[in-house]
């Protein structure tokens, strides 16, 4: 799976970039304010990835900034938002405004944008609510600073299927913080089952 694409800028669309890389041209679909943030064409540039895989088709959605990755990922998790959708909800409204929209329960202000109804609006607001990061000041204390072993026994983590929020609990709890994958792994999960 492509997480990360580093390569030329070949071309630019409001909604597409084609990234070569090795000798490869790869096909990203983009928002609208990753675009206006890209470089000029032929410049080098990075983005972050998710690549969305189905029966008929492997598609990439590139980030310039990983925040919005994450938030595009949130979105595609509430029923009736796809992919597509979730590129032209990102596009539609500045990532900051509509997370406050999100945990205002401001759905007038979430159905102003194209291809959202009220319906959809009212499911983004119950559904991810909870699941955003908070803003301003407490986001900045909210993360705590880990090392990349931390990270990597993090992530191990989540994909056994533990909330992340669990997950850094019992990483936070571990005391072997200087230890190796391992014993951090294993100090973690015996604090996990538990």
């Amino acid at each position: 799976m492509i997480a990360h694409l580093r390569g030329k800028l070949l071309s630019k669309h409001p909604n597409q970039a084609i990234v070569e890389s090795s000798g490869v041209g790869y096909d990203v679909t983009i928002t609208v304010p990753t675009f206006s943030e890209l470089s000029q064409v032929g410049s080098e540039i990075a983005l972050h990835i998710h690549t969305h895989v189905r029966e008929d088709a492997i598609a990439l959605y590139g980030f310039l900034r990983p925040e919005e990755k994450n938030l595009f990922e949130k979105l595609i998790t509430v029923s009736g938002i796809g992919p597509k959708l979730a590129i032209t909800i990102l596009s539609g409204m500045a990532s900051d405004d509509m997370i406050k929209a999100i945990r205002g329960n401001d759905v007038a202000r979430l159905t102003r944008i194209p291809g959202i109804g009220k319906k959809t609006a009212e499911r983004m607001v119950l559904e991810l609510r909870d699941k955003l990061p908070p803003d301003g000041a407490e986001a900045v204390a909210a993360i705590p600073s880990l090392s990349a072993v931390e990270e990597d026994v993090l992530s191990a983590l989540v994909n056994l299927g533990y909330q992340r929020a669990t997950a850094e609990k019992a990483l936070s709890g571990s005391a072997a913080k200087t230890g190796s994958f391992e014993s951090m792994f294993r100090e973690a999960l015996a604090t996990l089952s538990k």
